[in-house]
């Protein structure tokens, strides 16, 4: 099943996707069942891409992730959220004059992975390849190739690893690609 028929992307029956118009879609892109998107603002979905089910992409800011990177089961990212601290008060059942609203746009770079039900908060900008632990709750901006449990690195990730890993399947993908055209003249698209 693919419910939004979006080239190159799967859905499912579950997929609930508001404001579709405001997104950008790479190709090989996998949003599971039971995942929320509200895309008020400018959202972007890189090449082979996955955002794992009961996850949630809400708040209207905008939000990007880029190539390879994932999004476990449960995560939520929240581009907007109530600052409690100063003078504002309430919810989304009064106006937001009243209410003390800190948007901001998150960023998740190429290759990184969000673990299972974390939270990563407005205005954070995750680098190229850092993971982030289960249950995490993010609030500032991670390096790249780092392993995080919420804000704390607890390592590092084998980016020369990944990265020829990564060079290895770019080679498959063109051998695959070459020989597709050379059996029947066309491009396959993946």
């Amino acid at each position: 099943m693919n419910k939004y028929d979006i080239p190159h992307v799967l859905t499912f029956e579950y997929t609930k996707i508001v404001g579709i118009e405001n997104i950008e879609f790479g190709t090989n892109i996998i949003i599971d069942d039971f995942v929320f998107i509200y895309a008020k603002k400018r959202i972007k979905l890189g090449n082979n891409v996955h955002i794992a089910s009961f996850t949630s992409i809400t708040g209207g800011e905008e939000f990007i992730m880029e190539d390879f990177s994932g999004l476990s089961s449960g995560v939520r990212i929240v581009t907007a959220s109530d600052d409690y601290r100063e003078w504002g008060f309430g919810n989304p059942t009064i106006d937001e004059k009243y209410r003390n609203i800190k948007r901001a746009p998150i960023h998740i770079g190429k290759f990184g992975i969000i673990g299972a039900n974390s939270v990563i908060l407005p205005g954070v900008a995750i680098g190229e390849g850092a993971s982030v632990g289960a249950g995490s709750v993010v609030t500032k901006n991670l390096e790249p190739w780092g392993i995080y449990i919420s804000n704390r690195k607890v390592g590092e990730r084998d980016k020369e690893g990944v990265l020829k890993n990564y060079k290895n399947y770019l080679l498959e993908i063109s051998t695959i690609l070459d020989s597709d055209i050379g059996n029947n003249g066309s491009k396959k698209t993946i």
